[in-house]
């Protein structure tokens, strides 16, 4: 094997040492407060860098939006981490606790998950938001950034590590691999060095990580998202919800996908998706919705769908229309569709939407709400490692207490079991 897989497992052998070490509560607040000033502080520098990562992507690019940081993003992601310091740190819990018959006391404690590997792709803002959750939970993080952003993620893990340093903290514990992809292929192959694998990005990447990967994996990122305009819906709320859902920044993975809409809402369409025309967004019309848009929406962003926008995360200025007949239909389209990250329902119909609730298979189901609020920092959870779109140890925002096990802790006074 080349040398560079002989420095892969080096920098795996040393985040695995240093996770056995834990780190007091008051420092790990301390070092968060302190790496948000200097985020802030070191906000010309980041720019500078995530400028060089910029000048090598075409703007028009879906991914242009997530790699690109502003001050007003720097300034919110401090904001974040001041957020993850104050709030309560989730280890050492205890979740439950009996006495058995034979006197042995049994209590179960959550712990840390070990060594977490993160891959993600144009998203610089990750670096800081993995270390953040990852500090906080005791966990020890190696990152693999994508090259789109290698100048980006550098600058933020020298950030974090000079600050690590300033109070004599292993810098180990938060580990920036090559951007190189040599890199991941190491990680996926990391048995006995890395806990848990967390890929974040496109449905391409979540595929090759789930299929390649010999480390346990949580299938966090694409969102193939709808909303449902139920007959019963309001068109008021559904005009805001949809181009909030849309447009508010598309190149996220909350963001709105597919509109489906009930066929007694016909006359209604138009404008319900007149807010979306004067924001450019292009729309794949199924044939009854090109129908009764054409001549009311700007024929410049007014297409036929093909079957292959249906399933789609557009992550731009796209989205795709579906005329239903019937409830059932809508549950049909999204059922077939779905990535089962979040969906949405408008309807003033409460027994409609319940059976929404309790039937569409989703991380988050929403009646009367946009899907952008999907964000760990929106459920109160401070910040988010992703989202989980599948069912086992997590779904949904992945906070704190997603970044946790447990163990059992039994005291006793000689037993022994016969």
């Amino acid at each position: 094997m080349p040398a560079k897989q002989k420095n892969y497992t080096g920098y795996f052998e040393n985040a695995r040492m240093a996770a056995r070490k834990s780190i007091d509560p008051a420092l790990v607040n301390i070092v968060l407060k302190e790496l948000a000033i200097a985020a802030i502080a070191q906000t010309t520098y980041l720019l500078k860098e995530n400028k060089k990562d910029l000048d090598r992507m075409d703007s028009t690019d879906p991914k242009y939006d997530r790699l690109k940081l502003t001050a007003e993003r720097i300034k919110d992601i401090a904001a974040e981490i001041i957020n993850i310091s104050k709030l309560k740190g989730p280890l050492g819990h205890v979740l439950s606790h009996k006495k058995m018959p034979n006197g042995l006391a049994i209590k179960r404690i959550s712990v840390p998950l070990g060594v977490v590997g993160v891959i993600y792709e144009a998203r610089p803002n990750v670096t800081f938001d993995v270390f953040a959750l990852c500090f906080k939970t005791g966990n020890v993080c190696i990152l693999k950034g994508g090259s789109d952003a290698e100048f980006s993620n550098t600058a933020i893990i020298s950030i974090i590590h000079q600050i690590l340093s300033d109070h004599d903290i292993n810098k180990d514990i938060a580990t920036l691999l090559p951007a190189e992809r040599e890199a991941t292929d190491a990680l996926l192959g990391a048995v006995g060095y890395i806990d848990v694998l967390i890929p974040r990005g496109s449905q391409q990447l979540i595929d090759h990580v789930r299929n390649n990967s010999k480390v346990p994996v949580i299938e966090t990122g694409a969102g193939i998202v709808h909303t449902y305009f139920d007959e019963f819906g309001d068109l008021e709320k559904g005009i805001n919800i949809v181009l909030n859902a849309k447009t508010r920044r598309v190149s996220v993975c909350n963001a709105l996908d597919c509109l489906i809409v009930h066929y007694s809402r016909l006359r209604d369409l138009p404008k319900l998706l007149a807010p979306l025309g004067a924001q450019k967004v292009t729309l794949y019309a199924d044939n009854t919705a090109f129908m009764i848009l054409k001549g009311h929406y700007p024929d410049a962003y007014l297409s036929h769908a093909k079957p292959e926008h249906f399933g789609t995360e557009f992550l731009s200025m796209k989205m795709s229309v579906k005329i239903v007949e019937s409830f059932e239909d809508a549950l049909d389209h999204i059922a077939e569709h779905s990535s089962k990250h979040s969906e949405a329902i408008v309807s003033e119909n409460a027994a409609r939407a319940e059976i929404f609730l309790n039937r569409v298979d989703a991380a988050a189901v929403y009646v009367n709400a946009s899907t952008a609020f999907t964000d760990g920092a929106q459920f109160g959870l401070g910040a988010e490692i992703g989202i989980s779109t599948q069912k086992l140890h997590a779904r949904g925002p992945m906070g704190l207490k997603e970044l946790t096990s447990y163990k059992w802790i039994v005291r006793g006074d000689g037993q022994i079991r016969s």
